[in-house]
């Protein structure tokens, strides 16, 4: 019997939240679900954010028959320009997803290399070998969808971000009905997002934020201020239907924020009466009590909006006494201490701060345990492979599936670079392969790795002492006394009397010839620091020869 084997591959997205990224392969035919960002932890110093590898996907780009977006957020969409400069191939999204990655690809540069293909939920579109079926979920973006991918070894069942609301903002639930036919039709494996995998009972529904936006509506003296995600197009609309309620106009700020709304409207997706919405400029010109700012920056991004306004540095407009600021969204993983740095700063510039702590202005996209539960029940796979999420997630998905009935030899807890292969219907473990990091630094890609982000991380600790020397060029005495600088390192008031007995030491080490000059600095000047301070800066040595 001839072999039917599908492989898959995560490239991000499992054993951390963010930079989603699926392969699914078979006959030597490639098909990319997703292809996110993800943002820096605390300790990846200068890092703007991190995208996956695309190293395995390079040799094989013209074998790479299609690319399928599940919705719009960062997470998911947030690397399409850079995966765009490596991999030409057809991208499938439904009409808002494609509107959000049009504007990003926009301001990229990208667009004219994208082949951009609109779905809809319920659509079946033939990508290679693989037949997707598009089904509707709901999260905390309108559009979003599932994917049944049937292939040749047997029907997947790739969920995206999903929550079972029963009552959401775009009043469409995720199409139940269709999980049940994928479970009449035998369901090999099921890949299911398991981002709220630890938390117990069922995730609220978004209708929840319409309550606490009420209480923020009837509370405010002055301006409200709301932050959120620039691709949360519900939250603009449930902003703008609590504006219209409360007599108040409503203005965006912000580039991205502006962009997609306005796309978001011509589409139809986000629908604001005409004399709510005002330019930025009018607002601001507002009395306080009648006016509503959308603005970007609810993780605390240095240059974001809200970000700008906790340091005081923000161009167009500062925080006032009895302003609200509403910061709507969740802390990601790893941006917790960002956020509540910028939730202290804005309490000091003066402003009434709400968060996800103090009321219910935020509701998480992702389902809970029993939604996670019901949908294993509802499609009853033969196979289960918990993605989307931290090892923690993965693991108390894997255990929820084998509460319902999984066995347990049929659950893979997998991270990236780990190939699955579903041979004749039966899974295996198959190779891994390296999956590394990349950052983007300004406009570099790639071009940060471990080693100097160990740099930049022994810089930020202790600081840095540079030593210069000036040198004969053939004797390689010293012609001049050294010159050494801190940085970082302790007060300026401190430093002088150290810094003159570094000097004195590395004109003695100098006057003993070393055979490596470099090697004989650092070690002479380390080891008088440290006995000094129980500080070891980073020491630079360079050289000047005459």
């Amino acid at each position: 019997m001839k072999k039917k084997t599908l492989r898959i591959l995560p490239l991000g997205g499992l054993g951390e939240v963010g930079r989603n990224m699926m392969v699914y392969e078979y006959n030597d035919s490639y098909m990319i679900v997703d292809t996110g960002l993800m943002f820096p932890e605390n300790d990846m110093l200068g890092v703007d954010y991190i995208i996956p590898d695309f190293e395995y996907l390079k040799s094989r780009a013209d074998k790479i028959k299609g690319i399928v977006i599940t919705h719009g957020h960062e997470d998911h969409i947030g690397a399409v320009h850079h995966l765009l400069k490596e991999i030409q191939a057809p991208i499938y999204a439904t009409p808002l997803t494609r509107g959000l990655l049009e504007v990003k690809l926009a301001r990229r540069g990208g667009i004219k290399d994208a082949d951009l293909r609109t779905v809809q939920a319920g659509e079946t579109v033939h990508i290679g070998p693989f037949q997707v079926e598009f089904f509707h979920v709901a999260h905390s973006i309108p559009d979003a969808v599932g994917l049944g991918i049937q292939t040749p070894a047997g029907l997947v069942v790739h969920t995206g971000d999903f929550k079972f609301d029963q009552t959401p903002v775009d009043n469409w639930p995720t199409d139940v009905a269709k999980l049940g036919e994928f479970s009449q039709r035998g369901v090999m494996a099921l890949l299911s997002d398991s981002t709220n995998a630890v938390d117990s009972g069922w995730t609220p529904s978004e209708r929840v934020v319409d309550q606490a936006f009420e209480k923020v509506f009837n509370d405010a003296e002055g301006r409200i201020i709301v932050a959120s995600f620039a691709s949360l197009i519900s939250r603009m609309q449930q902003v703008a239907n609590a504006a219209q309620a409360h007599g108040r106009k409503m203005a965006f700020f912000g580039t991205s924020m502006v962009d997609n709304a306005k796309m978001a409207q011509e589409l139809g997706y986000l629908n604001i009466p005409d004399d709510v919405l005002v330019n930025s400029d009018e607002a601001l010109k507002l009395p306080d009590n009648e006016v509503v700012l959308m603005c970007t920056g609810s993780q605390g991004e240095p240059r974001s909006i809200m970000g700008r306004l906790a340091m005081g540095t923000n161009r167009r407009f500062d925080i006032k006494p009895k302003d609200t600021v509403v910061l709507s969204s969740q802390a990601i993983p790893g941006n917790e201490e960002a956020v509540y740095r910028t939730i202290n700063k804005l309490f000091k510039r003066g402003a009434n701060v709400i968060y996800e702590g103090l009321a219910p202005v935020h509701v998480s996209g992702h389902p809970a345990q029993e939604e996670l539960k019901l949908l294993l029940n509802l499609v009853r796979p033969k196979y289960f492979i918990p993605i989307h999420g931290e090892i923690r997630h993965l693991r108390q998905h894997a255990k929820l599936a084998a509460q319902v009935g999984v066995p347990t030899e049929n659950i893979a807890v997998i991270e990236n670079g780990q190939i699955m292969e579903f041979e004749n219907g039966e899974m295996q473990f198959a190779e891994r392969i390296p999956i590394s990091y990349v950052f983007v630094d300004g406009s570099g890609v790639g071009d940060v790795g471990p080693e100097v982000m160990h740099e930049r991380e022994d810089l930020a600790q202790d600081g840095v002492l540079a030593v210069h020397l000036v040198l004969n060029k053939y004797s390689q005495r010293l012609i001049a006394p050294p010159a050494v600088i801190s940085r970082g390192f302790i007060l300026d008031s401190e430093v002088g009397e150290m810094l003159e007995e570094v000097v004195i030491l590395v004109s003695q080490a100098m006057d003993e010839k070393p055979a490596n000059i470099h090697r004989a600095v650092i070690k002479t000047v380390r080891t008088y620091l440290y006995g000094k301070t129980r500080r070891s800066p980073h020491i630079l040595v360079t050289t000047s020869e005459i």
